[in-house]
């Protein structure tokens, strides 16, 4: 199984003590002002070396520094399928840590509800403990409740949020973000000749990244943005929408939607005179479930997503190992686990440098190459798939590398 491949702490903290002194002058002298007092020796950060403090388990080498990583997880979160998705992240860091095979390695857990107060809390005590690096949280709002406690420790943040505003300065998004999803498919749709590029978007914070990712790479790909329409995520309905599309010349239309009203909304461009037979359907990774295969208009429409198979020995393992299939997002975790003990090598508490981080060679992960930029967002190597009676086809596979062809 392909494991990620090359992260910091660069730590530093000044303490300095003012010393003042004063002596009250004769009414006919005036007194130079003292010297300045020789500055306080400077404290060595908390996390600059190892500390007797830190946590260490009883068999673990004492003339070694371990690789403590702080998992922090909504593991007694409210909803159930969180809690169930939260518990399973922590089996594959698990798992990723067992395959590893790095025994100076620990994982300390930390369970932060889904509340940014909890998710802070988790972060002091996890850092407290001697965490080089952390793994989590899964929320934006706990991120952002997590990421200055990491900062004031120079301790990067392995995040799964997909909201790439609580990115940067350390944080680092390891998650699937639509601004991929988006920009690989309709950069496949403008190689294959499609010029006139229409949308489709909801309303939501996810239509807006969506809308965005999709008009700069209509540009960038010299194609037209001949429509963008709007439509209610709740309301079912996209009559209007669809008929606006319709009277444009779009010889493409991207839909950032998936689920049911997905599938309203091709037989809506269809009764409304859009020729499916001409006119190609895109679509981002939401559209990878298989209930979309059963909607004839959508047959042959174009997403960006993972490999159906990319993620099948993780799966096996996982399941051989706990006894049920993973959800996809468990992936992640594993990922995350086996990129820091790839890393781990490295002089305690300054292996994880932001330079290493974000090589732009990458890494290879579960659901295939990966690497993190300077703003913290992450860029994916992903294939595109068409929809198929039954399933999904690979039309275009995934790069296997970040370098451009001939360089």
């Amino acid at each position: 199984m392909p494991v990620p491949t090359r992260l910091c702490a660069i730590l530093g903290a000044l303490s300095i003590a003012l010393l003042a002194g004063c002596q009250t002058p004769q009414p006919v002298k005036v007194l130079p002002p003292p010297p300045p007092p020789p500055p306080a020796p400077t404290a060595p950060h908390q996390l600059s070396a190892d500390s007797p403090t830190f946590l260490r388990l009883a068999n673990m080498d004492k003339d070694k520094t371990p690789l403590r990583v702080g998992v922090i997880l909504p593991l007694s979160n409210p909803s159930a399928p969180t809690r169930t998705l939260a518990n399973a992240m922590l089996k594959a860091a698990q798992l990723a840590l067992y395959d590893s095979g790095n025994k100076d390695m620990v994982l300390m857990t930390a369970d932060e509800s889904g509340k940014p107060s909890d998710a802070a809390s988790a972060a002091e005590r996890l850092l407290n403990q001697g965490a080089e690096i952390l793994i989590g949280p899964l929320f934006a709002g706990s991120v952002s409740a997590v990421a200055p406690l990491a900062r004031d420790r120079g301790v990067p943040v392995l995040a799964f949020s997909t909201d790439r505003n609580v990115a940067g300065r350390g944080v680092y998004l390891l998650s699937f973000q639509p601004q991929n999803e988006v920009r690989r498919v309709v950069a496949f749709a403008a190689a294959q000749g499609h010029k006139n590029f229409a949308a489709l978007v909801p309303s939501t914070s996810y239509g807006q990244v969506s809308e965005q990712a999709f008009r700069e790479e209509v540009k960038a790909a010299g194609g037209t943005v001949t429509a963008v329409e709007h439509f209610s995520a709740g309301s079912g309905a996209v009559t209007t929408q669809a008929s606006a599309i319709a009277k444009t010349d779009a010889d493409a239309v991207f839909i950032a939607q998936g689920g049911t009203l997905l599938r309203s909304i091709a037989p809506s461009l269809a009764a409304n005179g859009i020729d499916l037979g001409k006119v190609k359907l895109m679509g981002t990774g939401l559209w990878d479930d298989l209930a979309i295969t059963k909607e004839a208009t959508l047959r042959d429409g174009w997403f960006a997503a993972p490999a159906p198979d990319a993620d099948s020995n993780f799966t096996a393992k996982y399941r051989s190992t706990f006894g049920s299939a993973p959800p996809q997002l468990a992936a992640l975790a594993y990922d995350a686990v086996s990129l820091i003990a790839l890393l781990g090598s490295g002089q305690p508490y300054h292996r994880f440098t932001q330079a290493t981080l974000t090589d732009p060679n990458g890494f290879s992960g579960v659901d295939g190459i990966f690497r993190f930029n300077a703003d913290g967002s992450i860029d994916r190597g992903l294939p595109v798939l068409a929809v198929r009676p039954g399933g999904f086809a690979v039309v275009s596979p995934a790069p296997t590398t970040f370098q451009a062809k001939g360089s």
